[in-house]
């Protein structure tokens, strides 16, 4: 079977994973279920080129897992928040969080990244957890602290982002251009300043001629 026939399948499963079956959709869901919502925000974090983050962003609005919320029109810019069919998606992150916690994902040292509680219970949400309620799981019926570990980590993420992004190679090649351009184009001021210079050391020249001829025409004189 195809990756592009999944949708197409009677498994539930595999037409499931055909929405969500790649890492950048489970941890573009993630930033969003951490109220990061901005584009440039959930980028820093996840890691992805613009232009992935872009089709995976329009991805998940054309199948109603998130949608878009204008925050700035001029210029236009967009918040992103998950639907109802989005929010479902929680019972998944978290079943992946549980499972790094009971055994460690590759390095077979799961901690918790985020301390989680259940706002009704008051119980710490671990590996072995299992919601009492029979409810749908959301993120919004918990409090959570992120560790120092993972915190110092989204910083650092955020840092590099923004200053790869000042000294990205469009713009260092935009700066180079811009000083190459000013150095070329010289001012109305500047050529004015050169042709005074100019008028002024021609001058002083022919006055030195000129003193220099009637020194010599007083010599032969005498």
């Amino acid at each position: 079977m195809s990756w592009g026939s999944t949708s197409e399948s009677f498994c539930n499963i595999a037409r499931s994973l055909s929405v969500v079956g790649d890492r950048w959709t489970l941890l573009i869901m993630r930033e969003i279920s951490l109220k990061v919502r901005r584009f440039e925000e959930i980028q820093a974090q996840t890691g992805m080129s613009s232009h992935l983050l872009a089709n995976r962003l329009k991805r998940l609005e054309e199948d109603k897992i998130i949608e878009r919320r204008v925050y700035s029109a001029r210029p236009l810019r967009h918040e992103y928040f998950a639907t109802d069919k989005g929010r479902d998606l929680d019972a998944v992150i978290l079943s992946l969080r549980n499972w790094d916690l009971r055994w460690g994902g590759s390095d077979g040292k799961g901690a918790a990244a985020v301390a989680i509680t259940d706002k009704r219970t008051g119980k710490a949400i671990d590996g072995t957890w299992h919601n009492p309620t029979g409810e749908s799981f959301s993120f919004a019926n918990t409090t959570s602290v992120m560790s120092e570990a993972w915190r110092a980590e989204r910083e650092a993420n955020a840092a590099a982002f923004y200053a790869a992004k000042k000294l990205s190679p469009a713009r260092l090649a935009k700066s180079a251009a811009t000083a190459k351009s000013a150095k070329k184009v010289p001012t109305s001021k500047t050529v004015s300043k050169k042709s005074a210079s100019r008028k002024v050391a021609t001058s002083t020249i022919a006055a030195r001629k000129a003193a220099t001829k009637k020194s010599s025409k007083a010599k032969r004189s005498a």
